[in-house]
């Protein structure tokens, strides 16, 4: 079982090494003000005049710069090398919602295994934001009340079935994967409600609705 590094009652900020506007992670902050970086997003972190609570990864990406400005208590090396350090901090955090910035945007490769980890911690509520929109492990209901027209994509990791009302096309009766039937560029039409057997459903929302998606799983 993994040690848990960062306990916390409160919403917390996760920062990758990715690309990320110093604004997004103000105004990330003001919602989860606990900041945890991820290796070399400490670099971002304090480039953004943050200081982290914590760093944590396998410190192949942090500049010396950055780690000489941190106390060396914060530093949570973890060593193996089968992970990601997105995985590492999401299996080293306990807190009731982590926004994750700077793990979108950049190299696809990072991006498609950042949306893995979303699916391999199912137990953690996880909203991961870029420029533009945001993206998160369904539940296996979800209940959404947003504008009509907001633009709604489903995106499945693995091969199941949904069904559900709200959307100007529906996925009753589609056999979703990511070979055959995925659910991109879908539209509002009225208050989402949704369910899946399995969780394996990203949801790609604007970011703009980030207030209505933590109501929605927390």
């Amino acid at each position: 079982m993994s040690e848990i590094i960062v306990q916390t009652h409160t919403f917390l900020t996760l920062l990758g090494g990715g690309s990320t506007h110093f604004s997004h992670v103000k105004q990330a902050l003001k919602i989860a003000p606990i900041l945890v970086a991820a290796d070399g997003g400490a670099d971002t972190a304090l480039a953004a005049g943050h200081m982290p609570d914590a760093v944590i990864g396998d410190m192949d990406s942090i500049s010396d710069a950055a780690r000489a400005q941190i106390d060396e208590n914060h530093l949570h090396y973890v060593a193996e090398q089968d992970s990601t350090d997105f995985d590492k901090c999401l299996r080293s955090i306990d807190a009731p919602a982590i926004l994750a910035l700077g793990f979108s945007g950049g190299r696809l490769d990072h991006q498609l295994a950042a949306c893995t980890s979303l699916v391999k911690f199912p137990d953690k509520r996880v909203v991961m934001l870029s420029e533009e929109d945001l993206c998160f492990l369904s539940p296996l209901e979800l209940a959404l009340d947003l504008p009509t027209g907001t633009r709604f994509s489903l995106y499945p990791m693995a091969e199941l079935r949904g069904a559900g009302t709200g959307l100007r096309y529906p996925i009753d009766g589609q056999t979703m994967s990511p070979s055959t039937f995925v659910g991109t560029s879908n539209e509002v039409t009225g208050p989402v409600r949704l369910r899946f057997e399995s969780r394996a459903m990203l949801v790609i929302l604007p970011r703009d609705c980030l207030d209505v998606v933590l109501a929605a799983i927390t």
